[in-house]
């Protein structure tokens, strides 16, 4: 027996060692991590210092570079081929054979290698992520159902369109976005900020597969003309487009790629991420995920909660095998903690049948909410016409952009109470499911329950709308403050002093936006 046992060891050593396998190569150390906390600036761009002071978020040793020598070593190993790297896990993506792999454990500063598990033989089958049904024409209205669906319209006609927000789309390529008629506007006024692709290695992400187009439509697009007119659900955010996903194959890099993505968008202060991506089958069906991974432990799922950790918004796609007969589940990173997942219905507010189901593993409902997934107009990276085409990959970024009009409304409110706040105005908030969530979310609810919730702070400035009442909280120091307020169109409607902590009584004018002005700064209010 013991013969028959070293026999089947030695057969499955000599089969590990004639593949190629997927593995994380930990570090155990940083360089300078105490001089870079000290000194956060030559780690984080000041946006990113930004916005976690503006959420009361720790700067740690997640933030600090890896050891680039320690890469480089890792690099030049025999039979080593490096993908990317991870600061947040202080860790390289590298693929090589087995006999190779363990080779590294030897270097004196590596911690551990973790291989994507080889005791698994998952039967989650192949679907192909991308297949869709594109409908021509489609129109404007269809755009319109998917708007006024979840409310957005209301935050739209409020002037809340995504304006200073910062988005980051990460897919599988974004092909002729440089000349296709719906980004124009955003191209003019230079709001494509700029884009890497990750699975290259260059910034070629003008280029691959159409995914990630279609999907960046859904939020960006604008087209209007004598015969079509089309509106993205944040059209007026400023954007990073990163290519994460290899669409010709599926292997466990594709996740290590995506955190890489993820990190970037962090250091650069992104303030809302889009993941129209899900993982579950790969190539080597040794190294799938199976539904007991749907518990935040993959590593896109590890990395898109330290996205959340460190305040970035970030709205996944839930899935689609909800067709599927073995596996209706969702895929990662929908699993993970603090994103937000999202679910797919049809036109009229019926789950859509390929939508993944929850919970996870560990019970925790997914997915959060639904948007229109089915019949989701969009623009044809080609052509530049308005289609239709069905996925959760695309009420997806219905809702991302919508999280972004939100966070321009309520800058200083972080992402959980954001989504919190959202799934609350969910139509089965009471009675949330593993189909749909907490529902199809309405998003002018969730602003005129922020509105009157809301405490707002700026420097020592605090103030909100409770019952059409303002009030102000000002740090002592003065017994009088100039107070002015204006409507949009410039005109002054109150000119007084008023006391550091008071109230003004704001019942004689009609609903809509207002500005007040306090040290030479203009705070916008709400009125319902």
């Amino acid at each position: 027996m013991k013969s028959l046992v070293v026999l089947i060891v030695m057969l499955f050593t000599v089969s590990l060692s004639a593949q190629e396998l997927h593995a994380l190569v930990y570090f155990k150390d940083k360089p300078n991590v105490q001089s870079s906390l000290e000194n956060p600036s030559t780690i984080l761009t000041q946006r990113a210092l930004d916005r976690k002071q503006r959420h009361g978020i720790a700067i740690d040793e997640r933030d600090v570079p890896m050891n680039q020598n320690y890469v480089n070593t890792v690099k030049s190993q025999p039979g080593i081929d490096y993908r990317t790297q991870s600061k947040w896990f202080n860790a390289v993506h590298v693929v090589a054979t087995f006999e190779n792999l363990e080779i590294l454990k030897n270097l004196s500063f590596v911690d551990r290698v973790e291989y994507a598990d080889q005791t698994k033989n998952a039967t989650v089958g192949q679907r192909e992520k991308f297949n869709e049904d594109i409908t021509l024409p489609a129109n404007y209205g269809a755009a319109t159902n998917q708007i006024e669906m979840i409310g957005l319209d209301d935050l739209h006609n409020r002037g809340f369109t995504g304006d200073g927000i910062l988005m980051a789309i990460t897919d599988s390529g974004f092909p002729n976005v440089d000349i296709n008629r719906a980004f124009e506007t955003a191209r003019s006024e230079n709001r494509i900020v700029s884009g890497y692709d990750f699975v290259a290695g260059d910034a070629s992400f003008y280029g691959d597969h159409f995914h990630g187009a279609r999907v960046f439509s859904i939020i960006a697009g604008q087209i209007n003309t004598a015969t079509d007119n089309y509106i993205g659900t944040a059209p007026d955010a400023s954007y990073y487009l990163f290519r994460t996903e290899d669409a010709a194959s599926e292997t466990p890099v594709e996740m290590s790629y995506w955190v890489a993505a993820a990190e970037r968008a962090d250091s650069l202060g992104v303030d809302v991420m889009n993941v129209s991506l899900g993982y579950l089958g790969f190539d080597n069906s040794n190294e799938s995920l199976t539904y007991q991974d749907m518990n935040g432990t993959s590593v896109i799922s590890r990395g898109a909660t330290i996205a959340s950790e460190k305040g970035v918004l970030v709205v996944t796609s839930a899935g689609n095998f909800g067709n599927s007969a073995s596996y209706p589940w969702i895929a990662a990173p929908a699993d993970a903690p603090g994103v937000f997942a999202i679910g797919a219905v049809t036109a009229s507010g019926i789950k859509s049948s390929f939508s993944s189901i929850g919970p996870t593993v560990d019970g925790r409902i997914r997915p959060h909410i639904v948007a229109q997934g089915s019949a989701t107009a969009l623009v044809h990276e080609n052509d530049g016409q308005i289609v239709t085409g069905n996925g959760t990959s695309y009420s997806g970024p219905v809702i991302a952009g919508a999280m972004a009009c939100l966070l321009q409304a309520y800058p200083n409110l972080t992402p959980a109470q954001l989504m919190q706040a959202v799934q609350d105005s969910g139509s089965q908030a009471t009675n949330p499911d593993n189909q749909l969530g907490y529902g199809i979310p309405d998003f002018g609810k969730t602003f005129q329950t922020l509105s009157s919730q809301q405490v707002t702070a700026m420097d020592d400035l605090k103030y909100y709308v409770k019952d059409r009442i303002l009030h102000v909280y000002i740090a002592q120091g003065e017994s009088a403050i100039p107070f002015q307020l204006y409507n949009l169109q410039g005109q002054l409607l109150i000119d007084k002093n008023i006391l550091p902590q008071d109230t003004i009584d704001l019942n004689g004018f009609s609903s809509g936006i207002y500005l007040f002005r306090w040290k030479e700064k203009a705070f916008k209010i709400a009125l319902n």
